[in-house]
């Protein structure tokens, strides 16, 4: 299995370049002060919703908000309708005013650059803290959201329930030259091949590596 791993890494590399990132990818080549604390409010935002809302509501927030003290300065209202095409924006206004707050009482404003201060945080989950940890700080981890997850039991790389098992087995399986742009590679594939319901199969350019585990329906 560790062969047809580096062969279909290679192939998405090569379908999948990194110039052609995901909005929460593209913000680590920004060089500003608070970048951190960007890229952790807008992976917030992108919970349940496709890359280019994300996109969307991250410009129009930081166009107007980015330091938590300016979050917390705008009223409910005007933070829901700065997020509102993010999708559950009243939900992640909430959100964002909590994460604020406790980084600015427990962390004096800045974003904490280890998983368990990152977590302590409500709010903050794994793949949350794990995109964090990578985009902003460089560490070397594996942000699984929704994608990284289906797709590699959808290859039979691991047979996991959820995203976390789906971390720990592939740390253990996945060469870690490729972890750097594993979250990347997978979300635009997942996106536009490899959805999670009637993938485009006949497209795909991994099809002769792949079982298909869970497809009931292709096209």
């Amino acid at each position: 299995m560790q062969k047809d791993i580096e062969k279909i890494m290679k192939i998405l590399q090569l379908n999948y370049p990194s110039h052609e990132k995901t909005t929460l990818n593209r913000m680590r080549d920004d060089k500003s002060s608070n970048v951190a604390f960007k890229i952790l409010i807008s992976c917030l935002l992108s919970l349940r919703t496709q890359d280019k809302n994300t996109e969307k509501a991250s410009n129009k927030l930081f166009a107007v908000a980015t330091t938590p003290e300016t979050i917390l300065a705008l009223s409910d209202a005007e933070l829901e309708n700065l997020i509102f095409s993010s999708g559950h924006y009243k939900k992640k206004a909430r959100t964002l005013k909590h994460v604020s707050k406790v980084l600015l009482e427990e962390f004096n404003g800045h974003v904490p650059p280890t998983r368990e201060e990152l977590m302590s945080i409500k709010g903050i989950g794994p793949k949350t803290a794990n995109i964090v940890l990578a985009f902003a700080f460089g560490k070397v981890v594996l942000p699984i959201d929704t994608h990284c997850h289906r797709i590699p039991n959808r290859l039979s790389w691991v047979k996991t329930k959820t995203p976390e098992k789906t971390e720990e087995e592939l740390i253990k399986i996945l060469p870690k030259e490729y972890w750097k742009e594993f979250n990347a590679i997978f979300v635009q594939f997942g996106q536009t091949i490899c959805k999670p319901i009637s993938p485009l199969c006949s497209k795909c350019p991994i099809k002769d590596y792949c079982p298909k585990i869970g497809v009931e329906r292709s096209r």
